[in-house]
């Protein structure tokens, strides 16, 4: 296999199991992470989920969970690995995942919200 970094020296698997990429069938961690997570905020303070912004947060808390189960479970594997660098990024990138969601799914709703404003006025 061709090398997609060339002089980085460390094989394309590596380099995609160190950030937390999986490529190929992968081993799931984020769909449990999604699924459980979605399982869990679909009935938090809400009795039914019926409203646009109710099912919005349970999909930003539902994508948030499986970044954060996927990056924990590639830092544990790094870990016991014996790769600490790796856990650390695993750890890295998925709070940075999170925190990205947030951002983007906050400004949605800003975004919707001013929407909402504008028509109302």
């Amino acid at each position: 296999m061709k090398h997609p970094f060339p002089g980085y020296g460390y094989p394309a698997h590596h380099v995609a199991g160190s950030l937390g990429l999986w490529l190929g069938e992968g081993d799931g961690s984020f769909t449990r992470g999604f699924v459980t997570t979605a399982c869990l905020s679909a009935f938090q303070d809400v009795p039914c989920p019926s409203s646009s912004a109710h099912l919005k947060r349970v999909l930003r808390h539902a994508l948030q969970g499986g970044t954060a189960f996927a990056a924990g479970s590639r830092a544990t594997a790094a870990f016991r690995q014996g790769d600490y660098s790796g856990a650390l990024l695993a750890t890295a990138l998925g709070a940075t995942g999170v925190l990205l969601i947030e951002q983007l799914l906050r400004d949605a709703r800003r975004l919707d919200r001013e929407k909402g404003d504008g028509q109302e006025k």
